[in-house]
């Protein structure tokens, strides 16, 4: 068995092979054809059980000692089964009386099993296959809606959905229960007695469910009572954990081999079907197609969970999106009227604040001034029907947007301190300030220091051993070598960051659909307060990045606020910025320039950090060139945080950009452990 080599068992002896040959010479003919089924379920121990199909005799085989026994049984058999444990088996006659056949090693032993029916006469039920393994208490508890634990096989009747026999054969001294779960309606197809049920039939008894190859199902275990079209053959599930009876259509064959029919001539069932291992089976069809079938509810709950991770969670909400062309102009962009009620409007070119209209002021539509979220779920036009509208109407709402922007920025300034709104935005974030000052205050001096490294053979003339050289000393040139500085020592220059934010107009657009243009407020808020009064150990400054430009001043590191006025007044330039400009993206340029103003300067450590929405796929992004940016220079640590995703983008970017360079922050609690993770990192690089 090892060596791979084959050798012939001769299972019959010589005299009644002789006299077979002699019978076939003669012209008798010999005996009629005779067929018999294999009992694999001891295969790997590779031992065999060959049982006569209307007949008596069952020959068992011991592949490893190559040896046979021969056993005559007297009764005709139906089916033959292996009971787990000890070495007996389950015979079943044709009239569907029941025995035990024994194996002591020396001798076989057979016993009859008394059966006495309670409620209906199953005394006669024929049995097709019987589990090999005992059930576990969760799935026999389950299918008898009790508490129970007993040594008990799933058994597959010919005629009925399912049976178990409780405490049987390992209670033999007692009376074992039987129940049933009587089938309805359909019966299963009659094979001939080629056909081999256990090829038919699948007892998954891990999953407690018995699967079957039948050729029709009923007309409501479909949706609207239809069958599938092209299915003539379905698998019968029967889930005693679940107490459901289910039934899956199998695609139908495509071509058929040349043996098929004979197959269907004789009779066979129209689909193979093994158990494989866990709670699955596999089957083949008359073409040759083997299908990977997964059925137990634990094994379908973990394929779900696994399939969430890859595909993502679908906790979002949903979106349905109607493609339509309004067929409506735009005229002249206007602000439209207020309407006092706050009623949605959709369509049109008379509100402001409505979704999906034209003309005026809002979200989703086309030829509008600006956006203006009111609170109202949004009604997208294409993209296509948005590029259609004419240069003149572009123009004329640009300037309209720019000048309700300096309008707006004229009011920022002008306007009074608002400490509600302030307080509203810096309550939620307190928490993490004071988390974010303490990983400041812990910042360790990290600029190396340049010194002389002196007696050395090579270098610049060291002009204190001008005489040792005279004299013939070879060590008198000095280096120059820079040194880590050590713990606790001051810094000679600040740390420097620069925050670049995400103010381009899907934060506008997309806020009432995640909240990311305030999340990514009370962030920049969370920065400001977090830094103010380290200026001499870090300074930081602010910029945006939108469809306009790549670098919008917020805060200048020179001139960072120091009140709680000038604070609000940055978070209302952001919102303002992403209400009035234009579509599109310069994350990319933004990384680019950031990283490459502050490699310039002069300073301890050098920090980037950009926030996005992650909105790459719409602008054409590719993250290898956003990679390529956030590492191209050594020395500044530039890391990227998107705060918003549509979908799964944001999740699939960290995947494919540098590992630690990246990170998804949907929640404001993680960011002071993100900046946390950043500073480290930077500190053992």
């Amino acid at each position: 068995m090892n060596t791979g080599a084959v050798s012939c068992m001769q299972l019959n002896s010589r005299f009644e092979i002789a006299a077979e040959l002699l019978m076939k010479r003669l012209g008798s003919g010999g005996r009629s054809e005779i067929f018999f089924r294999m009992c694999k379920s001891k295969v790997e121990q590779g031992q065999l059980a060959l049982w006569e199909v209307g007949g008596k005799r069952i020959l068992f085989i011991d592949i490893h000692k190559e040896m046979s026994r021969l056993v005559t049984l007297p009764f005709i058999l139906y089916s033959l089964h292996l009971l787990e444990g000890r070495y007996q088996w389950f015979a079943i006659d044709e009239e569907g009386n029941k025995w035990l056949l024994k194996d002591n090693m020396y001798n076989f032993v057979l016993h009859p099993v008394t059966q006495t029916p309670v409620e209906q006469d199953c005394s006669h039920m024929l049995v097709s296959c019987i589990s090999p393994h005992t059930l576990s208490d969760f799935v026999l508890s389950s299918a008898l809606k009790e508490k129970i634990s007993a040594s008990t096989h799933l058994l597959a009747p010919y005629n009925a959905l399912a049976a178990v026999a409780v405490g049987f054969p390992e209670l033999d001294a007692s009376e074992n229960e039987v129940y049933v779960w009587e089938r309805d309606n359909i019966s299963l197809k009659a094979f001939s007695s080629v056909s081999d049920p256990v090829s038919s039939t699948v007892v998954l008894s891990d999953a407690g469910q018995i699967v079957r190859v039948v050729d029709q199902a009923p007309r409501n275990a479909f949706e609207y009572d239809v069958s599938p079209s092209g299915a003539n053959i379905f698998l019968e599930v029967t889930d005693l954990v679940n107490h459901s009876l289910s039934y899956i259509p199998v695609p139908q064959a495509s071509q058929s081999s040349p043996y098929w029919a004979w197959s269907v001539a004789a009779r066979t069932s129209p689909l193979f079907m093994a158990a494989t291992s866990g709670q699955g089976l596999a089957t083949v069809d008359s073409a040759g197609v083997v299908r990977l079938w997964q059925t137990g509810s634990v094994g379908l709950q973990k394929a779900l969970a696994d399939w969430r991770k890859m595909i993502g969670d679908d906790t979002e909400r949903l979106r349905l999106e109607v493609d339509r062309f309004s067929g409506e102009d735009v005229t002249e962009p206007k602000h439209g009227q207020e309407d006092p009620d706050n009623n949605p409007h959709i369509g049109g070119n008379t509100w402001a604040g409505g979704t999906g209209g034209r003309d005026t002021a809002g979200l989703g539509g086309k030829g509008g001034p600006y956006r203006l979220d009111a609170g109202h779920d949004v009604h997208q036009l294409s993209e296509a029907e948005k590029d259609a509208v004419p240069a003149e109407v572009r123009r004329a709402a640009r300037e309209m947007a720019q000048k309700a922007f300096k309008e707006r920025l004229r009011e920022i300034r002008m306007s009074e301190y608002d400490a509600s709104l302030y307080e509203k935005l810096a309550g939620g974030v307190q928490q993490q300030v004071h988390a974010l000052r303490t990983i400041i205050n812990s910042l360790q001096a990290k600029g190396k220091e340049r010194q002389w490294l002196r007696h050395r053979t090579s270098g610049e003339l060291d002009d204190t051993k001008l005489i040792e050289g005279l004299a013939g000393e070879r060590n008198i040139y000095r280096q120059r070598h820079e040194e880590e500085p050590e713990i606790g020592a001051p810094q000679r220059h600040p740390k420097r960051l620069r925050l670049v934010v995400d103010v381009s107009g899907s934060m506008y657009r997309f806020n009432g659909h995640d909240g990311r243009l305030e999340r990514e407020l009370e962030a920049t808020l969370m920065v400001m307060e977090a830094f103010e009064g380290f200026e001499n150990k870090f300074k930081y400054d602010i910029y945006g990045h939108s469809g306009e430009e790549a670098a919008v001043p917020l805060v200048e590191c020179d001139n960072v606020p120091h009140n709680n006025k000038e604070r609000l007044d940055v978070l209302k330039t952001m919102q303002a910025h992403s209400q009035f400009c234009l579509s599109g993206d310069h994350t990319l340029e933004a990384a680019v320039k950031a990283v490459k103003d502050i490699a310039t300067e002069e300073c301890d450590e050098r920090f980037v950090i950009l926030l996005s929405d992650a909105n790459f796929d719409r602008y054409g992004i590719r993250p290898s060139h956003f990679a390529k940016a956030l590492t191209a220079e050594n020395t500044v640590n530039t890391f990227a945080i998107f705060i918003g995703s549509l979908g799964d983008q944001a999740d699939r970017l960290t995947k494919v950009l540098p590992a630690g360079h990246s990170f998804v922050c949907l929640d404001l609690k993680k960011l002071p452990q993100i900046l946390q993770q950043i500073f480290t990192s930077a500190m053992l690089k």
